[in-house]
Parts: structure tokens; sequence; C-alpha cells
């Protein structure tokens, strides 16, 4: 997939039987994803890819590029932004579907989860042929002030912070101060990325972009997720609802992944092999049904 130096290893899966198809781009959170956006036993991408397969709904998953070029990523760390690490290869997703046949060219979605459903307004705002998007886990508040919060979810879990944790929840702290001040040396690392990629997302406010489009929206929230919480979905939802093409919904079981469990999540839950719910496949396929 794409072109050039950071063409990308990909699947696409075809549901059986004549086209043309829907299709649906399926991008990335944050960190060196692969194709199925594996964390530990959990395989999201590919549940969802064979998931919507089976109704008639093909699906473009790859490889991130920070997983394909991890040494040339690092190389321009310097420069990096949401545009090399995510939004560029998203784009070139959509190019390559249309080429395709088989691939109905009109009702083509992009569909992104976490950071890729953070990103996913912007990815529409710079490509008009999008027939929707589809926002899975979509952060809706500054991404630093998300890693201090899963910080402190964490280091809380077993009741109390004991000494080293409050030291990590200190340092984190500093760290998105200094990210916040864009205080960061040319090189430098501050909470996984360099200066140019807080200043890029700073920048960015997502649902002031969603609110900008007029393209169809669905937006999905699991109510047990601790790392894009229901404030995050109620950003969407103060800004969104109301608006005849967007339709918003959380699940009550449902943890970072779309994954069904009970209690606290936490991330002991993404070792146990468990798959997507299947009431998100429903709803997503019937969102797309409606849309055409």
């Amino acid at each position: 997939m794409g072109t050039g130096q950071w063409r990308l290893p990909a699947t696409l899966t075809m549901p059986k039987g004549e086209g043309p198809f829907p299709a649906v781009i399926l991008v990335h959170g944050s960190g060196p994803n692969d194709r199925d956006e594996t964390l530990a036993a959990s395989k999201p991408f590919k549940d969802l890819a064979w998931g919507l397969a089976t109704r008639r709904i093909a699906v473009l998953r790859y490889e991130k590029r920070t997983r394909h070029y991890p040494l040339e990523c690092a190389a321009m760390l310097g420069s990096l932004t949401v545009e090399e690490e995510t939004i560029d290869d998203a784009l070139a997703a959509v190019n390559l579907l249309y080429e395709i046949e088989g691939i109905d060219n009109q009702n083509i979605f992009v569909l992104g989860h976490s950071l890729g459903g953070m990103l996913a307004p912007r990815i529409a705002s710079q490509d008009s042929r999008l027939a929707g998007l589809i926002i899975l886990a979509g952060a809706t508040r500054r991404f630093e002030d998300l890693v201090l919060e899963q910080t402190m979810y964490l280091a809380s879990l077993d009741g109390e912070i004991d000494k080293n944790e409050e030291e990590r929840i200190e340092e984190i702290q500093r760290q998105v101060k200094r990210v916040k001040e864009l205080d960061i040396n040319e090189g430098e690392v501050v909470l996984g990325a360099g200066r140019a990629y807080w200043q890029d997302l700073a920048k960015y406010n997502a649902v002031a972009t969603a609110e900008s489009l007029t393209v169809p929206m669905l937006v999905l929230q699991g109510e047990r997720d601790y790392q894009v919480t229901m404030e995050d979905f109620k950003g969407w939802t103060d800004a969104l609802q109301g608006r005849d093409n967007i339709t918003l919904k959380s699940y009550a079981d449902l943890n970072h992944l779309f994954i069904s469990g009970s209690g606290m999540s936490t991330p002991s839950e993404y070792e146990k092999p468990c798959n997507v719910a299947q009431i998100v496949i429903e709803d997503i396929v019937g969102w797309i049904e409606g849309q055409r």
C-alpha cells in the first residue's frame, strides 16, 4: 500500500460474492501497531475485518508506519507529526481502494480507533471523497492529559498509591507541563514524542474539526474504557448530538478495545483471548447500510 519509501504491507478482506462492496479503512491507535492492532492476546482490527467482511463490507488494514519503518521514523523524530505517523497512510489507503475492482468507491469509510479516532476528522478534512467516519474511543481532550490520567488510574487500582507510584506520577506531571509549554529541546523525547509532534497536536481540535464537516459520523465508546473515557465521549456528544447525520452510542460493559467485561478495566484484560463484541459489529454494519 502507498508509494515510494513508505510502502506498507496491507490486508484487504473482501466479502464473498459479487460487489461492489462498501469498504472500511482501519486507522490505528497510538504506538507502533501491526495491521491487527495486536495488544497482548487481543486483535481488535482482525476481529473488525472478519466481522464486517461476513456482512458484505470490505476492510483494509495495514501495518503502521512506525512499526514497519521504526529506524527511519526514529531518525526523523525532530519533524515527525501525526501527518507522517498516521494521516498520510490513511489517505494512501483511500487512494488504493479507489483503484480496486469490486469496491464501491462512493461508500468508503474511515474507522479510527483511539488516536485514529481522534484524527479521523482531520483525515476526512483532507479527502472529500470519504462517505463517512466511524470513531471508536476517539479522544477529545489533550493527549498529554490522557497520559497523566491513565498513569494515575493504573497506580490507584490496588487501592493505594505507594512512594514509587507517587514519584512516577510527579515525573509524568513534569513532562505534561513541558509538553503544554513546548519546553522541549531539539532531538529530545518527552512523553514518547518530539517537539514537532506536540506542537502539531496543540493546534488540532478534533471536535471543532468534526463540527466543520458535513459527512455522517458514527461515534462509539466503551464505558469501562480507562484510556479514553466517557469524558471524551461527552466532548463528541456535546458538540455533535442533534445533527441528523451523527450517531453516538456507548456500551456499559466494553473496554478500550470494545471487548466485554465487568468491574474496573485493567491491562490484564488484554492478555485473555477475547473478541470485539458482536453488538459493535452489528451497529457498524447497520449504520453503514443506513448511509447507502
